[in-house]
């Protein structure tokens, strides 16, 4: 069965689909749907990019149909399944698919995330949804809101989960999920596998299914991937170049730190190339922008941290650069992710340092492929005279660093420090005084003087008193 008209769905379903576009399954949709239409959990792996929205959203809108009205009380719409995910821009995404496949339908679909005003969202839940996308914060809120009840949740998706156990959310998936009832489907998603998420999917599914269309940890093989050994300092040049060389139209270009990410986006910026930045300490509404105007060609590069590493379907991408190499081995397979998605060619360019050895080697291990750093040729010069490396640090050019150096070494600094004063008297050793005095003496005359008075205060005055007191008998 690879055919979306072999699944036989609901006539709604079909018409949404077929308006999508779709014809043929991926792998993870043709292993995965027809096990959710029975109602079994799943613990599904597949690569990032292969469709598994459609994977778990399909065959449970199809299972909710049996729900569906056109009442007006919320009471007849209550929260039937939830899908929870790690980051906002995914959650925002995963609705909108969500929305797409229900539009003939009379299901409902909301999304609550984080750093947004909770009012819109509370007035939404209020209407009633069928199938709430959150991510787990801002979902934890709404339930001590009480303006979330999922007493009546019959599906759970954890998708991206190994994402969300890396940032630390185990915890507020764990109280989550004891607000919902025992008799539930749950359905886990990851790009990856690791123990730890085979734990978590030990605890909360029962007999699940477990699909994996690829082996674990594996890039995609549409995805060419090169390395280049580039010093820190020439990454800005090797980047403008490669996009010149390859006429890239567009690209992400993941930074590991928000700081360096705003401050590479900025240098970028002025040098002529259309650049936003996307990264944890803009607001929710920039991210939102900065994303819109990506999707719609009118940005060239998105530099970026690994908040947009995880799901985010951009199609068309055509190359990722890694202007920092990750620290952590798994986030390299998301990154490159955002290109060749659903079966088409992609570009992965990394730069690695000389301090990035340990790093590559990590990268190495998990995919267990051999990893060939190539030299990169410069087609100009490295500039000469002060180098603004796009971290706010100005420093000369090494050669005219040491030219300068030798030819005019006092023409660099105009201070000339004060000559130094010597003083023999410093030189010579302690010698104790000749005529010791005597410790009683020297006590007396101590005494004396604390004694008497200072000439220098006065004496007090006797001033005559304003009201005169009088004892009473």
């Amino acid at each position: 069965m690879n055919s979306f008209s072999q699944l036989q769905l609901a006539p709604h379903l079909a018409k949404a689909v077929a308006e999508m576009g779709y014809e043929s399954m991926t792998p993870i949709q043709a292993q995965a749907i027809p096990v959710v239409l029975s109602g079994q959990d799943v613990m599904g792996a597949a690569q990032t990019g292969t469709g598994k929205t459609a994977a778990f959203s399909l065959p449970l809108l199809q299972r909710m149909l049996k729900h569906e009205n056109t009442s007006t009380s919320p009471a007849r719409h209550p929260v039937r399944a939830l899908v929870l995910l790690p980051t906002r821009e995914l959650a925002d995404q995963v609705a909108q698919q969500v929305k797409m496949y229900a539009k003939y339908t009379q299901l409902r679909c909301a999304v609550v995330f984080g750093g947004m005003d909770m009012k819109p969202q509370t007035l939404e839940l209020k209407k009633g949804v069928e199938v709430l996308v959150a991510t787990p914060g801002r979902l934890l809120d709404h339930i001590e809101a009480k303006t979330a009840v999922l007493n009546q949740v019959e599906y759970v998706v954890l998708d991206e989960a190994d994402r969300m156990l890396d940032i630390g959310l185990l915890p507020d998936l764990q109280r989550i999920l004891s607000y919902l009832p025992k008799q539930r489907t749950t359905l886990l998603f990851s790009a990856t596998f690791s123990p730890e998420i085979k734990r978590l999917a030990a605890s909360y599914l029962q007999n699940p299914v477990t699909i994996e269309v690829a082996r674990p940890n594996q890039t995609a093989s549409t995805v060419t991937q090169l390395f280049y050994s580039v010093p820190d300092d020439d990454k800005r040049r090797a980047l403008k170049q490669m996009v010149k060389q390859r006429s890239i139209s567009q690209a992400f270009v993941f930074v590991n730190s928000k700081l360096g990410c705003a401050r590479l986006a900025r240098s970028l910026e002025r040098e002529g190339l259309k650049t936003t930045a996307l990264h944890g300490d803009k607001s929710q509404d920039e991210r939102l922008k900065a994303l819109e105007a990506f999707k719609k060609g009118e940005v060239d590069l998105l530099v970026c941290t690994d908040v947009a590493a995880r799901g985010l379907d951009i199609k068309d991408v055509p190359a990722v650069f890694n202007f920092d190499i990750p620290y952590n081995a798994e986030d390299y397979i998301h990154r490159i992710g955002r290109t060749g998605r659903a079966g088409a060619e992609g570009l992965a360019v990394s730069f690695a340092s000389p301090t990035d050895t340990r790093l590559v080697t990590d990268i190495e291990k998990l995919t267990k492929q051999k990893i060939e750093l190539l030299g990169f040729d410069f087609e100009d010069e490295r500039p000469t005279g002060r180098i603004n490396n796009g971290r706010r640090h100005w420093k000369d050019d090494d050669a005219d660093h040491d030219t300068m150096s030798d030819a005019k070494p006092a023409a660099r600094s105009r201070f000339v420090p004060p000559p130094k004063v010597h003083d023999p008297f410093f030189d010579k050793p302690y010698e104790a005084s000749a005529e010791p005095v005597k410790s009683a003496a020297v006590s007396e005359q101590v005494l004396s003087t604390a004694r008497s008075i200072s000439p220098n205060i006065k004496p007090k005055r006797t001033v005559a008193a304003l009201f005169k007191t009088t004892a009473i008998d």
